[in-house]
């Protein structure tokens, strides 16, 4: 599929950087920085697993040349369908695994895994 030349300029600049492209960054406690934006292109999501503390914001931005949505397979959240460009973003609060998929390419999935935000206790 073509990609616009903002497209390539971007992704070749975050590719120099790291191995996802289009991802979004935030730095840790630690001091690492972890990706916080799941790129959709070519029918895939990017990262397919996306590992983030509680608390974390999640973008997902639609690279392809056709359209997409977000949908998660526990109903919890959705986007509206994501046209070249769009983002849809949605803020995890609570530790756990969040499998989701393209409610418009239902064979399009991926999944999110939140952890305890440090120092909260996950003992419930």
């Amino acid at each position: 599929m073509r990609k616009t030349l903002r497209h390539s300029l971007i992704a070749a600049a975050l590719g120099a950087a790291c191995a996802l492209p289009m991802a979004a960054f935030v730095l840790s406690a630690e001091g690492q920085t972890t990706p916080t934006a799941v790129a959709i292109d070519n029918f895939t999501f990017n990262p397919q697993k996306l590992t983030v503390k509680a608390g974390t914001t999640v973008r997902w931005i639609n690279m392809d040349d056709i359209p997409h949505a977000v949908a998660a397979v526990n109903k919890q959240f959705k986007s509206k369908t994501l046209d070249t460009d769009d983002a849809y973003s949605f803020t995890f609060t609570t530790p756990g695994s969040y499998d989701y998929f393209c409610s418009l390419h239902p064979h399009m999935t991926g999944t999110v895994v939140v952890e305890a935000a440090a120092g909260e206790n996950t003992a419930r």
